[in-house]
């Protein structure tokens, strides 16, 4: 499909998304409705290929479309980011035979969610997964598993003794329990709470990885990718602060410090208000846009075999430069959108509050002062993001042997 068909065929969606977003806000009205309507749009496979029954969008058209999703509800696109990182891990692999098994339930609308993170004192991972005479059984406890209560899957992250593995397991499994106690002022419908596992019966064709202490994952450019779902998201928020401040401004007949009816559309403070926010707007979505380019590149690179160490640096780089800058953008926009209107645009009806508390949210979940480091690092002594996150993962298991099996989000998939 071209963008123009890609949009056509999800606009309708997001739009009645975007219908109800302020009062789902003001209800803490979980979203099953509105993930219901992607899946049946056919929105989780937009990155199978078409020859296996998907949408074959790709990565600059899949980040166009989140942008468009993050302005109808910032919610969304992170619900389904566990998802289609597990989609992008089964192309990154190459494995056909994990990609036939698979890609026909994603194609059939089943979806995926993630539990990876715990809420400890380190970054051990105290979720297990045990020899059985059924297969494999899984016992723990994560948080932050954001998606999952909007789940049919579960890609999980364990331990088998010093051993880190990931997995997946279907949501309506026995021994499965998943609690909407995710308590951050933002995103507050993504659904990152907990979930439990108690006994769970895992069969082995559901163990996807095993790495061995201290074995470091194959270079991915996956962890880029994950970061740039929340930039996407974050250009949607600026361009629905951008929507929002326009409609507001269109809707009034007075202005402060004017008496009577007036038109603050025709005032220049306001004008170069809207004017500063549409800028604002534009660079996050052109930033996005380019380095889905570079991220495409890199997918080009590994289908075709001419892929290098310089992809996988250029992948990070870009991305984390693109966080750099994106952050504080979009924060100032969901911020400034609050001068062209005093008081009255702070009312509940409208909630224009959300769009800083969500921007804020997802800038929080990767702490920019680390990727800004990494930048210098790389600038100033020529060390890729990556190779220093090996060096650091090598000294924690030299330092804490106990905690081999900590990893991040992207071996999971």
């Amino acid at each position: 499909m071209s963008d123009t068909q890609l949009h056509e065929r999800f606009a309708p969606v997001f739009q009645r998304i975007a219908q109800g977003a302020v009062q789902r806000e003001q209800e803490r009205t979980l979203a099953f409705d509105a993930v219901g309507w992607l899946k049946d749009a056919g929105f989780g496979a937009l990155r199978v290929p078409r020859s296996q029954g998907g949408l074959g969008a790709s990565l600059p058209e899949l980040f166009a479309l989140l942008t468009e999703l993050g302005s109808a509800d910032s919610n969304l696109p992170q619900i389904v980011r566990a998802h289609f990182g597990f989609v992008e891990g089964r192309l990154v692999s190459q494995d056909r035979d994990s990609q036939a098994y698979w890609f026909p339930k994603v194609v059939a609308g089943q979806l995926w969610g993630a539990a990876m993170a715990e809420r400890s004192d380190t970054t051990t991972n105290s979720v297990t997964l045990k020899p059985t005479a059924q297969g494999w059984q899984l016992d723990g406890q994560k948080y932050y598993c954001t998606g999952t209560l909007y789940a049919d899957w579960i890609a999980v992250a364990a331990a088998d003794g010093a051993d880190f593995i990931s997995v997946v397991v279907p949501t309506d499994a026995p021994g499965v329990t998943r609690v909407d106690d995710w308590d951050g002022f933002g995103q507050r419908l993504s659904g990152s709470g907990t979930t439990r596992f108690e006994q769970v019966v895992v069969p082995e064709h559901q163990v996807l990885r095993r790495f061995k202490p201290g074995e470091l994952r194959a270079e991915s450019y996956i962890s880029a990718f994950y970061q740039l779902f929340h930039l996407a998201t974050l250009a949607g928020i600026a361009r629905a602060a951008l929507r929002d401040a326009v409609e507001f401004v269109q809707g009034r007949t007075r202005a402060f410090g004017i008496p009577g009816q007036s038109s603050p559309r025709l005032d220049p403070l306001v004008q170069r208000v809207i004017g500063k926010l549409s800028s604002l707007s534009y660079a996050a979505d052109s930033l996005v846009q380019a380095t889905a380019q570079v991220l495409q590149t890199t997918h080009e690179a590994v289908l075709d075999g001419s892929i290098s160490e310089a992809h996988y640096v250029d992948a990070d780089v870009r991305t984390y430069q693109a966080q750099q800058v994106i952050l504080p953008l979009v924060l100032e926009a969901t911020s400034l959108l609050f001068e062209v209107g005093g008081a009255s645009a702070t009312s509940q009806v409208r909630r224009l509050d959300r769009h800083w508390r969500n921007a804020r949210t997802l800038a929080s979940h990767n702490p920019a002062i680390y990727r800004e480091r990494a930048l210098g690092d790389f600038y100033l002594n020529d060390v890729s993001p990556a190779a220093a996150w090996r060096a650091a993962q090598e000294q924690a298991v030299a330092d804490h042997p106990e905690h081999a099996s900590a990893r991040d989000e992207a071996s999971a998939v």
